[in-house]
């Protein structure tokens, strides 16, 4: 198991490969307490759940690489703590979900896209390692789909559970104006009885309280799932497509070095790039290092000429 030493570690040697990936973690981080700490004193405990959540998501980076003695991009990794915060923060906490249309198919279609690049990482270097192994750029791009809608579908899952159990509304609702449904046939024919142009719903309960729907028909999340696994589908179809482009020119077997691709590719840690890149910041690191140390030895050695007259007078 990875200790909090060992996830340290891991970061600092995060700062090290890419400052500009850590400055953004830092910052996400610094927003996320700052929220954690107005959610508390507000009292919105439910709120404040998933900032934690959200600081735990931000470890998972660092705790995936050292378990998995993985190598992921400075860029993959900036795009997964945007869309941790996106979802978390921005989505729950500050309702863009609800304010901004579109923003949770925005998230869909970029976790179709994430999803497809990891799948598409895991056979990559399942491949790479295997001597009889040879796989085609289409299999890959194949397998890299189905795992992101595998996900895409388990996480629907998820959300209908939810619903079932706690009512938390993760399938949102939509409004629709028309519907067409074999449950109103009257002769059980299996004859769908359709509906158009319903401008208001009313809903009665047994205690006979009243809703009223004005504008339509309340569609119960069938329309938000069907739309989610269909824009989560489209960010995994361009990945995939992107992937089988790069191999289909260059072979399984070449090392994506240039491109999108090779900022986004997750690799094993005795990848020779993943070794090459990491020799070369030990090299920087070291001359940084030598270079402090004639440094001071220059001030020293300043000091002492410059105090040497003063012990002459």
């Amino acid at each position: 198991m990875v200790n909090l030493r060992q996830l340290r570690s891991r970061l600092h040697e995060r700062i090290r490969a890419d400052k500009r990936s850590f400055a953004l973690y830092t910052v996400l981080r610094i927003i996320v307490i700052i929220t954690l700490v107005r959610c508390i004193l507000l009292g919105n405990y439910e709120s404040a759940a998933l900032c934690v959540l959200s600081l735990v998501l931000f470890l998972m980076p660092a705790f995936v690489e050292e378990q998995f003695r993985v190598e992921i991009p400075p860029l993959f990794e900036a795009i997964i703590y945007l869309f941790i915060f996106a979802a978390e923060i921005l989505g729950e906490i500050n309702h863009y979900y609800v304010l901004i249309p579109g923003w949770d198919t925005m998230l869909h279609a970029m976790n179709g896209f994430l999803c497809a690049v990891v799948g598409f990482s895991m056979v990559y270097i399942v491949s790479r390692h295997s001597k009889n192994l040879n796989l085609s750029p289409f299999y890959l791009a194949f397998a890299a789909l189905c795992f992101s809608m595998t996900i895409s579908t388990l996480w629907e899952f998820v959300e209908f559970i939810g619903d079932q159990l706690f009512m938390v509304d993760m399938q949102k609702d939509y409004i629709i104006t028309s519907i067409g449904s074999v449950a109103l046939d009257p002769t059980n024919s299996q004859t769908p009885v359709r509906i158009t142009n319903i401008v208001q719903t009313t809903i009665t309960t047994a205690d006979g309280a009243t809703y009223t729907i004005d504008g339509g028909y309340l569609d119960v999340g069938i329309m938000d799932t069907m739309k989610d696994l269909m824009v989560g589908f489209a960010g995994a179809v361009l990945f995939s497509i992107i992937g089988y482009s790069y191999l289909r020119v260059h072979g399984t077997t070449h090392e994506p070095r240039h491109g999108l691709l090779s900022h986004l590719v997750v690799r094993a840690d005795d990848d020779p790039i993943v070794v090459a890149e990491r020799e070369r910041r030990e090299q920087e690191k070291a001359a940084a290092q030598l270079a402090r140390a004639k440094g001071t030895e220059r001030k020293h050695a300043a000091a002492e000429r410059a105090g040497a007259p003063s012990r002459q007078k």
